[in-house]
This record gives structure tokens, sequence and C-alpha cells, in this order.
């Protein structure tokens, strides 16, 4: 039972991901091909939307989470957080420092963070709790 759940959690999980992830790179080259905008600026202002979008689709249809919303949504923001200075650290190494081409350094990422934002999701931000 749990790996059947745990594999429904994964594939709407991927879905919401794969959704929100596909229009935001779209922002991302807009905003950085068409409006010349740097790309941690770009990424910075496409977490913060990425994740207030997801945190909605992933509490409730995801995980079934029916715990204290604002508990959950603060996990979600540190466990953001910690995805977007992982983000921030990579285009600044690998793009800064090595001169890979930040699109595909972006593009890794976003494979790279799911994973990781996945497992913090299931086990920390939305767990669910043993009945008493």
């Amino acid at each position: 039972m749990s790996d059947r759940r745990t594999l429904v959690q994964l594939l709407r999980y991927g879905i919401v991901g794969v959704a929100s992830n596909a229009l935001g790179f779209v922002w991302y080259l807009g905003l950085t091909e068409l409006l010349h905008l740097g790309p941690k600026t770009a990424m910075s202002l496409l977490y913060v939307i990425g994740v207030l979008q997801t945190f909605v689709f992933n509490r409730k249809w995801t995980f079934s989470h029916d715990g204290a919303a604002h508990t959950a949504l603060l996990r979600y923001a540190c466990a953001y957080g910690l995805g977007y200075l992982v983000n921030l650290a990579a285009l600044y190494v690998c793009v800064d420092l090595l001169n890979y081409p930040h699109l595909a350094v972006q593009g890794t990422m976003i494979i790279v963070l799911a994973g990781l934002l996945f497992l913090l999701q299931k086990y920390w931000v939305f767990r669910v709790r043993p009945a008493v």
C-alpha cells in the first residue's frame, strides 16, 4: 500500500512539476533572451512564483495533506529556500566560474532539484503523522 501511495504521489508530483517547470522555463527564456534579464535574477523571480503555485497543488492533490497549512507552508518555504540556494550556487559555479551555458545548467538543475524536493516534501513538509 505504501509503495503504491508513493508511486501515485510521485506521478502527481511529476505532473505538477512538469507543468510548472515547463511554464517557468518558457518564462525564463523570455526573461533572459528577450528582456535580457540576468540568469540569476530571472531564476529568482520565477522561483517565488513557482513555489507558491506548486504549494497549493502539491499540498492537496499530490500529498493529500490535511494538517495545518501554515506549518506546511513554512516547511515548504524552507525546503524551497534550500533548493533556491543550491540552484543559485550551481549557476554561480557552473556559469560564472566554469563558463557553462546557463540554459543547460538551469535545465539540469530543474531535474536535480525535483528529486531533492520530492523527498523533502514527502518525508518532512507533508509527512503523515501516525495516529496515536
